[in-house]
């Protein structure tokens, strides 16, 4: 029987990374949530991402095609690893990793009761922006001032050669940094 890396053997309820089938992560989870003794941890993160027709904000997998269960080896493994969208248990050969209680512990405080981290849409000057929707829809530019009265925000871009201040929407800007 393959064991778990483990340095007490006795322990053999534990955390085990699984990988689901692609972007099938939160259907996997769901199934486990139903299979009894087994805990499911599938992180997530929310973002805006830019359209055309403005921001639209979207929720995914903090780790795409990776999720956390929580169960007892012996007697769960082989309902596990063939639950619904769940490509397997991550292992090496013989050895099945298991993931230390702290280090879920960890990401789950970083993200709160929710599993969800929510990047925030608050910007200051210097952030490099992306403008989503109407004219210059996909271009970058840089706060340069914030005018919270009026919900806009004067950004710097280039445009046709040359670096223009444009007035835009605080809802027409997504702060750099989430592409997926």
């Amino acid at each position: 029987m393959l064991k778990p890396d483990a340095a007490d053997e006795q322990a053999c309820v534990a955390w085990f990374c699984l990988r689901s089938h692609p972007q099938r992560d939160h259907v996997a989870a769901r199934h486990l949530r139903q299979i009894e003794q087994v805990e499911v941890f599938d992180p997530r993160i929310r973002f805006a991402r830019a359209t055309r027709n403005g921001p639209l904000w979207m929720t995914e997998a903090l780790f795409p095609n990776y999720l956390f269960a929580r169960f007892d080896w012996k007697v769960s493994l082989t309902r596990v690893h063939y639950a619904p969208a769940v490509s397997g248990v991550v292992h090496f050969g013989s050895r099945w990793p298991i993931v230390p209680d702290a280090v879920i512990e960890e990401i789950r405080a970083l993200l709160g009761p929710e599993d969800v981290h929510v990047v925030s849409k608050e910007c200051r000057p210097g952030d490099k922006v992306q403008i989503a929707g109407g004219l210059f829809h996909g271009l970058e530019a840089i706060i340069t001032q914030l005018m919270p009265g009026r919900q806009r925000v004067a950004v710097l871009m280039e445009f046709l050669g040359q670096q223009s201040t444009v007035e835009v929407g605080m809802t027409s800007i997504i702060r750099h940094g989430i592409k997926r």
